[in-house]
């Protein structure tokens, strides 16, 4: 067509621009220190799941899953309360914070009501083998 402009292909950029790391993704501590002392807070919940799955595998698996549980509501309270997370920081505080908590919770609250002799009774839960058609028992 006459007086179009052709569009060319444009070769994409060799490094990426206009992206910016998450706030507060700092590290907590300065390069004096050690890696894993930098990025204590996913050092620290590194540690407390490593612990949770150790103690599951001893067979302790209610509280072993407590303490897997426990690793992101711990890790939602750190991303929020403290200006500089290290690699904690993913997205935005707030995502951090919200899908931090909720698999947390969800992790907790499953393992709660876990069968046999659950610590939690939802009564919700306790016939929902029969509302899909299967029996528990």
């Amino acid at each position: 067509m006459p007086g179009a402009t052709r569009r060319g292909r444009r070769r994409p950029p060799v490094t990426t621009e206009g992206t910016l790391p998450p706030e507060g993704s700092a590290t907590a501590l300065d390069r004096r220190h050690t890696l894993p002392l930098r990025q204590w807070p996913i050092t620290l919940l590194l540690a407390v799941a490593a612990l949770g799955l150790l103690t599951t595998w001893a067979g302790h698996f209610r509280l072993g899953l407590l303490l897997v549980g426990a690793a992101p509501l711990l890790g939602a309270l750190l991303r929020l309360g403290l200006p500089d997370v290290g690699m904690l920081a993913v997205r935005s505080r707030f995502t951090d914070v919200t899908l931090m908590f909720l698999f947390g919770g969800a992790i907790v609250l499953l393992t709660l009501v876990a069968q046999p002799d659950p610590w939690l009774r939802v009564p919700v839960l306790e016939n929902i083998g029969r509302l899909i058609g299967h029996p528990l028992r």
